[in-house]
């Protein structure tokens, strides 16, 4: 890391150990104890604790390039280009999970069947198919889709936990993202254990990921590097980590993850509270990432530091967030493709992780509960990058050609900015129904990595219960 890198995480720490001896009531040390209770001895049965239940979700997204930006795509075989994109679909998820069986090793499974359908079918509107819609070689739209999105099998002996399978899994380097019609999973063996009662631990073995857009099991990839036939793939992913709260207002995270042939990445993420919201209440987050080269290298050479500090202030209604950002390395901050792995505060619409970028971001969020509207929030923010330079990378020397284009951003920045307004509902059928509109319009440089565009998404996700 450079220095100033850590003369801003010296900062960021020292600031979390100030607010520690600022208020004593809570900063309350949590001794590290066995759990009081053990969870497979509360097991009620594989078929008495059964569950059937799920979620339908309608997704709208139009979006707009500008500044030259078009879409590409193919009608009867002539190629032809578009400043518009529009998808729509009605994801939906049943899922059957059964009870732990009793005893001192329960076993349970679950299945969830994943379906897709397409509203908006017009080729010219969804532009050849993306990770929104399927399509098939010709880029017509896949009518209707249905997989399994979930199919494993748990065994539990206390607290401990062993799942085989298709699964959810969620850290800070692999886990599910969940921000289209239907959320991506992976196939694998994981664990989590929760034996103490402020420090649980969580790992995995995986070698494939199911997309978010797709029927098929796919290896995995990075979220950055070139794509085709030339995109590197790797098919075994290895992470382990612990998170732990030693005070009462301060939660931590370690976990390390080897993605063969990538990388070995590292993340440290903590979060410290202090205040009450109903006077003033100050949130601190500090998100770091240490990325470098693996075995053999298909990504290039890597050498990457990448940090996040956020400091959070709440009154009543309204909290006023400010968010520095900082990449550390000639590269993309990079992680796995459909994988949620990026837990930098800086991460939105764009992620704001070009080589060497620096990031700056503010938002503001106002909950109308407090105005006599409960479940009814709205929030807008800004979010500036500059300084992005990725003339020093050399990482396609060996021929790994992974981050095509990197050598052409010099002084590159970009700025984004959104507004978006949710609703839950609190009572009724459709109790914990949300909406939720947000409208985003990012501007880019010349050689900038996300271009210029402006989209607008309509969102509605109906819980259900079965049985």
């Amino acid at each position: 890391m450079k220095l100033s890198s850590k003369v801003l995480l010296a900062m960021a720490i020292s600031s979390i150990t100030a607010t520690a001896y600022a208020e004593p009531a809570s900063q309350q040390f949590v001794p590290t104890t066995l759990a009081s209770a053990s969870a497979q001895s509360e097991a009620k049965g594989f078929i008495e604790d059964f569950s059937l239940g799920g979620t339908t979700r309608n997704w709208y997204s139009h979006e707009s390039l500008y500044r030259g930006g078009k879409f590409k795509y193919k009608e009867h075989g002539v190629a032809k280009t578009d400043r518009n994109r529009t998808n729509w679909i009605q994801g939906t998820i049943l899922n059957a999970s059964s009870g732990f069986t009793q005893g001192t090793v329960g076993v349970k499974t679950e299945v969830a069947v994943y379906n897709a359908l397409v509203l908006d079918r017009s080729k010219r509107d969804i532009k050849g198919g993306s990770n929104r819609t399927l399509a098939d070689s010709d880029g017509n739209a896949v009518d209707q889709w249905s997989k399994l999105g979930l199919a494993n099998v748990q065994f539990r002996v206390s607290n401990t936990t062993l799942t085989a399978g298709r699964q959810n899994f969620s850290s800070g380097i692999v886990d599910t993202i969940g921000n289209r019609p239907l959320p991506s999973s992976f196939q694998g063996v994981s664990f989590n254990s929760e034996e103490f009662s402020n420090l649980s631990f969580q790992g995995g073995v995986f070698d494939r990921v199911s997309p978010r857009s797709e029927q098929s099991l796919s290896k995995f990839r990075s979220e950055y590097s070139q794509q085709g036939a030339n995109s590197a793939t790797t098919d075994k992913v290895y992470t382990l980590g612990a998170n732990y709260q030693p005070f009462e207002s301060l939660k931590t995270s370690f976990f390390g993850a080897n993605v063969k042939d990538f990388w070995n990445q590292y993340y440290f993420g903590a979060t410290h509270q202090l205040g009450d919201s109903q006077v003033l209440a100050l949130t601190t987050g500090l998100n770091y990432y240490k990325t470098v080269d693996e075995g053999k290298k298909l990504m290039g050479e890597i050498d990457n530091d990448t940090y996040s500090l956020s400091l959070g202030l709440a009154h009543q209604a309204h909290s006023l967030t400010f968010s520095y950002q900082q990449v550390n390395g000639n590269e993309y901050f990079d992680y796995l493709h459909e994988t949620n792995g990026i837990y930098l505060a800086n991460s939105l619409t764009s992620d704001f992780n070009g080589p060497n970028e620096k990031s700056f971001q503010v938002a503001y969020a106002i909950n109308m509960a407090e105005y006599g509207v409960p479940g009814l929030k709205f929030n807008i923010y800004s979010a500036r990058g500059w300084g992005i330079d990725g003339t020093h990378y050399t990482g396609n020397s060996n021929g790994a050609y992974a981050y095509t284009g990197i050598e052409t951003q010099d002084g590159e920045k970009h700025q984004e900015y959104g507004v978006g307004a949710a609703y839950a509902v609190q009572s009724g059928p459709l109790k914990a129904t949300a909406i939720r509109a947000t409208y985003v319009e990012h501007r880019g440089s010349a050689n900038q990595f996300d271009g210029s565009v402006k989209e607008f998404r309509l969102v509605t996700t109906v819980p259900f219960n079965i049985l």
